[in-house]
């Protein structure tokens, strides 16, 4: 997903944030993206309409407040990215501590690979980035950036405690190699696909283009399915990264079926997710922009 911001000049930004002690760095983060969304309506359009879809059930008064804070865990977010050289093994569990260890562990001691599957709920950042911390680096799928010094900003930081990263258009092939040797890849599956690379599954019960080259992979090489989130934990004042156990794969034979049932299997975990925390997915990204032929846009 493109960044919303890249409009401003961050390389100084996140340098400046960066210099802050953490609570004045999350308060210039969260004012940031308070002003973003105040000066977008577009994205509060987006947004907005996401959430009358996911729960029509709600006024617009309380979709409305889950937007805002939807923004105010952005601009948290990105303050603690802007402190990600100040982290080490010492300090890392100021900011983000494990929930579920032992479901990732032994999904890892089984020697076929993990694939988190995650989407952008809380801190997808902080998650990441904290467990390479701790000593547990993982590969990360992404798209380039549009700004080729932000993209290279970005990217170091990502990788300062040995996470690798690998382009979104080479997905097929890292990720079958990444996992014949074992390796942990986390990847992001709620953004809108287009035919062939995403098929039609249902998330909040509306049909969404969804990528299933997750679902391929892990069919083809038996890798563990791990529902990972990296969750604001209001009490605690920290971020939890949360494993689920293992996901138990739909197999029947047919290769193309169970590829759509374990898809619509891996959206569900994103949407109980999304339920239980909907103040923290990301509802400025127009999910359901790919209709079925013969729908109607829904934007």
């Amino acid at each position: 997903m493109r960044h919303k911001l890249e409009f401003l000049p961050l390389w100084g930004l996140v340098r400046a944030m960066g210099m802050q002690p953490r609570p004045l760095a999350r308060g210039l983060g969260i004012a940031l993206a308070q002003l973003v969304y105040l000066a977008h309506p577009k994205l509060r359009r987006v947004g907005m309409r996401n959430l009358e879809l996911a729960f029509p059930e709600k006024s617009r008064a309380e979709r409305k407040k889950i937007l805002r804070k939807v923004f105010t865990g952005m601009g948290r977010q990105l303050a603690e990215f802007c402190l990600f050289p100040k982290y080490t093994k010492d300090n890392i569990k100021e900011i983000a501590i494990h929930d579920g260890f032992e479901n990732f562990d032994a999904a890892r001691q089984r020697g076929k690979g993990v694939l988190l599957l995650t989407g952008h709920f809380g801190g997808w950042e902080v998650g990441s980035f904290a467990h390479s911390v701790y000593g547990f680096p993982i590969k990360i799928v992404v798209r380039d950036l549009d700004n080729p010094l932000i993209d290279d900003l970005v990217r170091r930081y990502r990788t300062l405690h040995g996470n690798s990263t690998f382009d979104n258009r080479e997905f097929a092939r890292s990720l079958l190699s990444s996992m014949r040797a074992g390796d942990t890849v986390g990847i992001l599956m709620d953004t809108n696909m287009t035919p062939p690379q995403g098929v039609f599954v249902d998330y909040f019960g509306i049909p969404a283009c969804t990528a299933s080259g997750l679902a391929r992979v892990a069919l083809k090489t038996d890798a563990a399915v791990i529902p990972a989130f990296t969750i604001w934990d209001e009490a605690l004042k920290r971020y939890r990264i949360r494993f689920e156990p293992a996901l138990r794969l739909i197999r029947t034979g047919d290769s193309e079926a169970d590829a759509i049932a374990n898809t619509a299997l891996f959206t569900q975990a994103l949407e109980k997710c999304a339920r239980r925390y909907p103040e923290q997915w990301l509802w400025v990204h127009r999910r359901w922009k790919t209709r079925p032929p013969g729908q109607p846009a829904l934007y």
